[in-house]
């Protein structure tokens, strides 16, 4: 249906799974959320993926900002939310977390990368709202 022009951040997404397969190729499945976290920053890094990490997302209600607010695993090039995993499985509810996320930012791409299985295990998660 779409051609491969037609990938929402195409290269970036390439480069960010780059990374994310360097880190699982390197540590392998079994570490908690938080190790696979720091060793993707330190490939970051190595690789000059621009990133923040545990950036805080506001949310709002009619126009009001809420006390209350997300926070992302790493946002990549200002344009990616990033979520990290490292579980067996991943339920329903988290791709629902990640689609909340970018409802809240109005970014147009999400990506939950899940360190937890044998393979790398990722899923793209487009704000269909957002995007073209």
């Amino acid at each position: 249906m779409d051609s491969d022009s037609k990938i929402l951040f195409k290269e970036e997404s390439f480069r960010i799974i780059g990374a994310c397969m360097k880190v699982h190729r390197s540590l392998g499945a079994g570490f908690l959320e938080a190790v696979y976290e720091e060793a993707l920053e330190k490939e970051f890094l190595i690789q000059n993926i621009p990133f923040k990490r545990q950036q805080k997302l506001e949310l709002y209600y009619d126009n009001e900002k809420l006390n209350k607010y997300y926070r992302a695993d790493f946002i990549c090039y200002d344009t990616i939310i990033l979520e990290i995993k490292a579980v067996t499985h991943i339920p329903d509810a988290f791709y629902g977390q990640l689609h909340n996320y970018l409802k809240c930012t109005n970014m147009e791409l999400g990506m939950s990368i899940n360190f937890g299985m044998p393979s790398l295990t990722y899923k793209r998660l487009i704000n269909l709202k957002n995007s073209n």
